[in-house]
Order: C-alpha cells, then structure tokens, then sequence
C-alpha cells in the first residue's frame, strides 16, 4: 500500500480547515485516512497549525512520501523533521553513489573478452 501524508480539507463554506493526515494513495482529498497527524487553519492569526513530528517521522520512516503542502506545513511547525528527513535522504544517495563507484571500479578490472582474444 502506497501512503501519502497530505493536507484533508473540511470546515463549512468560505471556512475551511485542514487536517494533516496519512492516507492511501488511491483514496479521494476527504476520503479515509489512516491517522490524523496535525491540523491547519489558515484563517487564524497566531497559533494556526499543529504537527505530531513523532508521528510524522515515524510514517516517513515507513516509507510515506508527503505532498508539497504537507512539506511546507511540517517545515513551518516541525523544521526539526524536514531536517532529520532531508539528512537520511542524503546520506542514503551518499551511499548509492560509493556502489555505484565501486561497480565501476571492478569492471574496470576485469579484462574485456575481445582483449583477451587479441593476446593470445
């Protein structure tokens, strides 16, 4: 199952409000979700979001992908999650790449077959 932690829109006319939550993919805007992670009211002044950036890693760690007003959400109210998330990303390209140097490095190696068969 694919998830995606996105803003859910609800609230009367002229009035609405969001609840960041996990959903699946497949599911609509205001469909099931799976768990409610903060909420945002855009019509408020001062206090006018709150993230469970526990919760929020812990969804991330599992393989959610956030859309981009989620990320925006979360960076305002928990930059500490975009921070630690943007570091596991980096470090796991960091990785890919000294494989991928590496893979190079032992085909570079290893003789090529037409080589061979000029040599002998």
């Amino acid at each position: 199952m694919a998830l995606k932690i996105r803003l859910r829109q609800y609230g009367r006319n002229n009035r609405q409000t969001f609840r960041l939550v996990v959903m699946d993919i497949r599911e609509k805007r205001d469909g099931k979700y799976i768990e409610k992670l903060g909420w945002y009211d855009p019509l408020l002044k001062e206090k006018n979001m709150e993230v469970n950036g526990d919760r929020v890693t812990h969804w991330l760690n599992l393989g959610a992908e956030m859309s981009h007003d989620a990320k925006t959400i979360i960076s305002k109210s928990a930059p500490s999650v975009i921070k630690e998330w943007n570091e596991k990303r980096r470090v796991k390209n960091l990785k890919r790449i000294a494989q991928r140097r590496a893979l190079r490095r032992a085909r570079s190696k290893v003789p090529k077959v037409k080589e061979m068969a000029k040599g002998k």
